[in-house]
C-alpha cells in the first residue's frame, strides 16, 4: 500500500523507497509504507540497520510460532490468575488501552510455576494481543497510524524484585521482545506509582529504547490527582477504571475492573513445578542455620567505592530461608535496602545484585528464626565488584 500521504522529507522518501526495494524478498503479510515506516523510524532511518532488525525479526516469528499463536496458544491458569494486563478501552487518538498492574505482579512466583519456554510463548501471545487490538482499531477507524496506550502501576514494586536476578531479566525479555518485534507500536506508556527504585529498572531499559520512544514515556509518581489527570488529558474517562480516577466499573460496580483485569497477587506455592532443586556449584561456600531463636547469620562487607555493586546467589536445603540487606552507619543504626522476605531457595537458585550507593559497611543476613525444627543448610557465593567492572 505505498504510495499513502505520509510527511517526509525527500530523504526520508529515499530512505523508504530504497527499504522497500530491499526487503521486496520478505514475505511480508502487511507491506504499506506505515508498517515499513516502523522499521526504519526505530533506527533514526538507517535503511541497512532498519533491514536487519526486520529479519531478525522474521526470523523470530518463524521460531516463535507468532504469527499462529493466537490460535494455537493455550493459557496457563497460573498467568490467567496471578498475571495482571487487560484492554480497557480506547484512548482519545483511537488507540487500543491496556492496563498492567506490574507491581503486584509475582514475577518470581510465575517463573517457579512454569518453564522459560512457556514464560516466553505468553510473552508471544501478549505481544500478538496487542498487535490484534491495533489491527481492530484499524480496522475500526480506517486509520493506517494507530498505536496503543499502557498504563503500568508500579504501586508495590520493591527493592526485593529489583535486586532479584531472575526477575529483572523475566521483564527485560518481555520488555526486548515487544520493542524490537513490534517497533513504533506504541503512542503512550505512562508509569504511575514509581516507587524510588524505578530508575534502576529505566535504566536497563533505555538502551533498548529508540530515541523517538523516550519522549512517549511520562513517569509519574504516587500522587494520584497528578497521573490521574495526565491520564484524563488523554483518554476518556468512561475507558479508565474508577479505581485509577475514571468512571469505568464492572457491571457489580466493582472501581477495579477485574473481569478486564485482575490485581495480580502472590502466586501460591501449589502452582510450583515440581523439581529436584537447584544444584550447588563448585565455587559456592557452604553454611548451617539452626532453627529457632539462634538461626540467624550475618555477613559484612566493606565497600570503600561508590556505586560497587553486592552481588549474590545462594540456595538451601532443608526449605526456604529469609534474607535481608541492610547498611549500618557510624552510629550502628541499620537501614534496609532489601527487606527481609522469605524466599524458596530449595526450589530454585536465588541471585540478585544491588548498588551500593555509598561506601560503608553492608551487611547480608540469612535468617531462620522462623522456623521451629527445620535446620537450614544454606550454599551461596556473596561478593562486591568495583564500579569499573562491567554490570548485567
Amino acid at each position: 500500500m505505498s504510495g499513502s500521504k505520509l510527511e517526509l522529507n525527500e530523504e526520508q522518501q529515499v530512505a523508504l523507497d530504497q527499504f522497500r526495494n530491499e526487503v521486496k524478498d520478505c514475505q511480508l503479510k502487511d507491506s504499506s509504507d506505515e508498517y515499513l515506516l516502523k522499521w526504519l523510524k526505530a533506527q533514526v532511518f538507517d535503511v541497512g540497520r532498519a533491514e536487519k532488525m526486520l529479519r531478525q525479526s522474521l526470523e523470530w516469528r518463524r521460531e516463535s510460532g507468532a504469527d499462529e499463536i493466537l490460535q494455537t496458544y493455550v493459557q496457563k491458569e497460573v498467568f490467567t490468575n496471578y498475571f495482571s494486563v487487560g484492554l480497557v478501552g480506547i484512548d482519545k487518538f483511537d488507540g487500543p488501552v491496556f492496563v498492567c498492574v506490574i507491581g503486584r505482579v509475582d514475577i518470581k512466583g510465575l517463573l517457579l510455576s512454569v518453564t522459560h519456554k512457556e514464560f516466553s510463548n505468553f510473552t508471544t501471545w501478549m505481544c500478538e494481543t496487542f498487535a490484534l487490538a491495533i489491527n481492530q482499531e484499524i480496522e475500526r477507524t480506517g486509520k493506517r497510524t494507530t498505536q496503543l496506550t499502557l498504563m503500568l502501576d508500579f504501586e508495590h514494586f520493591s527493592m526485593r524484585q529489583m535486586a532479584s536476578k531472575q526477575v529483572v531479566e523475566a521483564l527485560l525479555e518481555m520488555i526486548r521482545t515487544y520493542l524490537i518485534n513490534y517497533p513504533n507500536s506504541f503512542r503512550r506508556i505512562f508509569v504511575v506509582n514509581a516507587p524510588k527504585v524505578f530508575h534502576l529498572l529505566f535504566a536497563l531499559v533505555k538502551p533498548i529504547l529508540s530515541p523517538a520512544d523516550i519522549p512517549k514515556i511520562k513517569i509519574f509518581g504516587n500522587d494520584k490527582n497528578e497521573w490521574a489527570s495526565a491520564l484524563l488529558e488523554e483518554i476518556d474517562a468512561e475507558y479508565v477504571p474508577s479505581y485509577y480516577g475514571g468512571t469505568l466499573t464492572d457491571p457489580d460496580g466493582n472501581p477495579k475492573c477485574p473481569s478486564k483485569l485482575n490485581m495480580g497477587g502472590e502466586v501460591p506455592a501449589s502452582y510450583y513445578l515440581s523439581n529436584n532443586g537447584p544444584v550447588a556449584k563448585d565455587y559456592m561456600e557452604t553454611m548451617t542455620i539452626i532453627a529457632g531463636a539462634g538461626g540467624r547469620k550475618k555477613m559484612k562487607y566493606k565497600v570503600d567505592v561508590a556505586s560497587s555493586i553486592l552481588k549474590w546467589e545462594f540456595m538451601t536445603e532443608g526449605g526456604d530461608i529469609r534474607f535481608r540487606v541492610y547498611t549500618k552507619n557510624a552510629k550502628g543504626s541499620e537501614e534496609d535496602l532489601v527487606l527481609p522476605c522469605r524466599v524458596d531457595s530449595h526450589l530454585a537458585m536465588e541471585e540478585g545484585q544491588m548498588a551500593c550507593d555509598e561506601p560503608g559497611k553492608y551487611v547480608f543476613e540469612f535468617d531462620n528464626t522462623f522456623s521451629y525444627l527445620r535446620t537450614k543448610k544454606v550454599r551461596y557465593r556473596i561478593f562486591v565488584e568495583p564500579p569499573s567492572s562491567e554490570k548485567v
